[in-house]
């Protein structure tokens, strides 16, 4: 029996749009070759920036970007990356690839790119190798408005006013490539730098500290004893990884298949546990959690730079993301943003380019349907539904969101994660007497489907009709492994 019973006149919370989040590296071709080709380009660019990209990010309504890292973060000093471009300094990356970094998208273009995506910045301050006055007069270069050396190097570099700017992680990964400390160590540190990331011309920082790798709860409960009053987000990071028989992202069998699904579903349990641990310290709920890393990762692809992390992205993928996206709103109340990895060419990406050509994955189709939720009210739900079974595991069959727009309607995402059969499924809706209904599906026709340059357009949504209504009451026909996304009114 697989049944969906959500209570539309009632509410659970509100999801934040933050929660879709982005995250843009200078890894492999991320930025360069992806994000930025420089205004001689022949590629259609403003200032340097692909129209494409932003147009495609632009239509899943990007709330914020985090940038620049990642582990590049704590290797990166800013004032690298400002004033003439063919003036700037090199350097070596030496997490991603070992490749000549020449510094040409910086502060100025990052914020140039949010401006014309109409997004937030989330900038990831230097805690490994930099200083805390390096930290302290970035804040001041990008948000004093006027008077003072920051400012005045602003204005010297062509931006006369100041930017507003709400997300600053402090630090990244501090306890790996952002310095090996330990928990007690980077409280210490988190408590030294955030005390000078301050507030100037009107902005508000939303102070971010690095938070666990995956299960480790022990410095969620140190970081947030020792310096959770001084925070306003703690970032945990966890990657569901790839395959248990084969990394590739395109070649695997079922077994892989259920893998992956089976380890994003592990989000729930870790967000429910380091919840628990906030709750302790925090239990009026005033610092948010924020994932700002999280996605598959699979073997990079054949004959590309294995520094680069470029890899495909298959229907698969796209269930790894909606499975996501329903544990993070079913835990809107502690979780208040995340970022998913990354944003073009690298890891779990949206876009995919090479020269002039762009293709969207599937992912990128489960942002763009879920863009109702973005802001929307949680609607109590309870989802009862059949295993997806592999050998002796068993997954839920089934995954969910339900939720209020401002304009009364309510939107429903359910996810049916098994490839082998349709599933028929009995969705009340209490509350609400079904006038229409809308609805599209992201679903493909094997395991490992894809969309590449040369066949764009493989796994999309599509108009779904299988579904009919009665009341209150809505019966769903799910197609093996699909997304359906409904506005119901």
């Amino acid at each position: 029996m697989n049944r969906i019973s959500v209570t539309t006149d009632a509410q659970a919370g509100t999801i934040s749009r933050h929660i879709y989040g982005h995250f843009a590296e200078h890894l492999g071709r991320c930025i360069y070759d992806g994000i930025w080709v420089g205004e001689d380009s022949s590629i259609p660019n403003v200032r340097g920036i692909r129209t494409d990209i932003v147009d495609a990010l632009r239509r899943i309504r990007i709330p914020n970007l985090r940038w620049p890292g990642g582990c590049f973060a704590d290797e990166y000093h800013w004032m690298d990356g400002i004033g003439p471009r063919q003036q700037r300094p090199q350097m070596i990356n030496t997490h991603w690839g070992g490749v000549t970094e020449n510094n040409h998208f910086g502060t100025h273009e990052f914020m140039d790119l949010c401006e014309q995506l109409e997004c937030e910045p989330y900038i990831c301050g230097n805690v490994g190798s930099g200083t805390v006055r390096e930290m302290q007069q970035w804040v001041e270069y990008l948000t004093v408005p006027e008077g003072g050396p920051m400012a005045d190097l602003r204005q010297q570099n062509g931006r006369r006013e100041p930017w507003k700017i709400r997300m600053w992680g402090v630090g990244n990964e501090n306890w790996g490539c952002g310095g090996q400390m330990r928990p007690e160590y980077y409280a210490d540190e988190y408590r030294r730098y955030a005390t000078y990331v301050r507030n100037f011309g009107g902005s508000q920082v939303y102070k971010v500290a690095c938070g666990p790798s995956g299960d480790d709860y022990r410095w969620t409960e140190v970081v947030m004893r020792e310096a959770g009053n001084r925070m306003n987000a703690l970032a945990p990071h966890y990657y569901c990884g790839s395959g248990r028989d084969s990394r590739s992202a395109t070649e695997y069998g079922e077994g892989d298949f259920f893998h992956l699904l089976r380890n994003a579903l592990r989000m729930d349990e870790l967000v429910t546990r380091h919840s628990a641990i906030m709750d302790q310290y925090d239990p009026e709920g005033r610092v948010g959690m924020l994932v700002d890393e999280w996605g598959a990762w699979h073997a990079v692809e054949p004959d590309t730079n294995p520094g680069f992390l470029y890899q495909q992205n298959t229907i698969r993928d796209a269930l790894v993301a909606s499975v996501t996206f329903d544990i993070f709103n079913r835990h809107c109340g502690r979780v208040k943003g995340a970022n998913i990895a990354q944003t073009v060419n690298v890891l779990q990406a949206m876009v995919l380019t090479e020269g002039e050509r762009l293709t969207l994955t599937p992912t990128y189709h489960v942002f763009e349907m879920y863009v109702p939720h973005h802001d929307a009210t949680l609607l109590p739900s309870q989802v009862d539904c059949d295993g997806y079974d592999s050998g002796e595991e068993s997954i839920p069959g089934l995954s969910a969101t339900a939720s209020r727009s401002a304009d009364g309607a309510v939107n429903l995402t359910v996810t049916n994660l098994n490839p082998n059969q349709s599933v028929e499924t009995t969705c009340s809706l209490h509350g609400l007497d079904i006038e229409s209904v809308t609805a599209r599906a992201l679903t493909a026709d094997t395991i490992t489907a894809h969309n590449t340059f040369d066949a764009p357009t493989t796994v999309q949504p599509a108009a779904f009709d299988g579904f009919t209504t009665r009341g209150s009451a809505l019966t769903l026909d799910l197609p093996p492994m699909s997304v359906v996304a409904l506005e119901v009114k």
